[in-house]
């Protein structure tokens, strides 16, 4: 039998496992070695970053940060309107006549009772004459139809006259009464008419307007003087009517009018039309000033707020310091220079001011962050400027953040 130099099959493949289950044992030990390695790497890097994080300190402005101060917060309305007198008359000729003169002109002050203008007397003087000597001749008539009767009455007596003629003696003198009532009234209207020509102030005030002069000749019911009294003014203003629901009587109004520089005024609203203007749709509030000093004049105009709404004294921040945080209403509150999360409830809102009021959740002087920073968070350290927490800036115009290393 003859032997051949081949190595058999089975003989090859078990010189050859324990060489092969080796490299497989040093590839998956140098793979699982790769993961521990990338997975230590990257955990390494975030510990990194998270150190750095924490160590981060963000500088911020004095407009980044304010305190929240305690002070009463007022809603109002924006409104402005005409200022017209609460007492103005247009004095009217009560005659016919001729203006002999006129004692007063525009921007003078007078009283009441105090002569403005005299007309010519000398007509209705006449008139007087002739009706006084009128009620005389009546007053005659009277006193001889008396005596007739009281004599008739006598005569009646003794059967002398028919009743029917005692009848026409005493109606003689009820006419003759009549007749003198007649003519005293008469005497009373030309004693008026001639009152008349001396045209005297119904009020107390300031001649705005003299529409006659010297030598006019007028008829009844012409006009004269026009008066006003400035001591009280009345504010016109046009008020949407979507407003009207939000005003009530009694409201405070400030205002100002050009020309008194910082000079503030004040009035209270006194009436509301009811209603609103063809075209306009708006609805006039008369707000009664109180001018005692006469430093406002009528036709005026003015601009001011009305308060609608007035609430007690509470820490007042402003709006963009506020922020939703899962439907609530949160703001970024500064605790030994880290910033914390503090949920609030709010009150009265004054959107021209930018302000609201905090009910709940924030004591006064409370340091809080005024604007949306961009890189901050709660948890996140923060350096306060040098000078104090500003609380008479609520509405921050420029927000800025540095960022610093510590």
């Amino acid at each position: 039998m003859t032997t051949t130099g081949r190595v058999p099959a089975s003989s090859f493949l078990r010189r050859w496992r324990l060489p092969l289950f080796g490299l497989l044992a040093i590839t998956i030990a140098a793979a699982g070695y790769l993961v521990y390695a990338k997975k230590s790497n990257a955990e390494a890097k975030a510990n990194v970053e998270k150190e750095n994080k924490t160590s981060m300190v963000f500088e911020l402005a004095a407009i980044d940060v304010l305190k929240s101060e305690v002070r009463d917060l007022n809603t109002s309305l924006a409104i402005s309107g005409s200022l017209v007198p609460f007492s103005q008359v247009t004095v009217r000729a009560k005659v016919g006549a001729e203006v002999r003169e006129t004692l007063v002109q525009e921007g003078m002050a007078v009283t009441k009772g105090q002569i403005l203008t005299r007309f010519d007397a000398a007509d209705l003087r006449a008139r007087l004459t002739a009706q006084e000597a009128s009620v005389d001749e009546a007053q005659a008539k009277l006193g001889m139809a008396n005596k007739n009767r009281k004599s008739n009455e006598s005569l009646l007596k003794q059967n002398y006259i028919s009743q029917n003629a005692f009848d026409v003696t005493n109606n003689s003198v009820e006419l003759a009464q009549a007749s003198l009532k007649s003519a005293l009234a008469q005497r009373q209207v030309a004693q008026l008419a001639l009152a008349d020509t001396e045209v005297k102030s119904p009020i107390d005030g300031i001649i705005s307007k003299r529409h006659v002069q010297a030598g006019d000749k007028v008829s009844l019911d012409s006009p004269l003087f026009t008066i006003v009294n400035l001591s009280q003014l009345i504010l016109e203003a046009p008020v949407p009517a979507y407003e009207i629901p939000r005003i009530k009587i009694g409201q405070l109004l400030s205002f100002k009018v050009d020309g008194f520089g910082a000079r503030s005024f004040s009035g209270k609203v006194s009436r509301i039309n009811p209603a609103a203007e063809t075209g306009s749709r708006s609805m006039l509030v008369y707000v009664a000033v109180n001018n005692a000093d006469a430093a406002l004049k009528a036709g005026m105009f003015a601009k001011g707020s009305l308060i609608l709404e007035k609430s007690t004294a509470m820490p007042v921040i402003p709006l963009v310091a506020v922020r939703q945080q899962n439907g609530k209403d949160v703001v970024y509150k500064l605790v030994n220079n880290v910033v914390q999360v503090q949920a609030v409830s709010l009150g009265v809102r004054n959107e021209d001011e930018g302000v609201v009021q905090v009910l709940e959740g924030l004591d006064p002087g409370a340091i809080v962050i005024s604007a949306k920073l961009d890189g901050i968070k709660p948890g996140s350290k923060v350096s306060l400027p040098k000078v104090e927490a500003k609380s008479d800036n609520p509405m921050p115009t420029k927000p800025t953040a540095t960022t610093l290393k510590g």
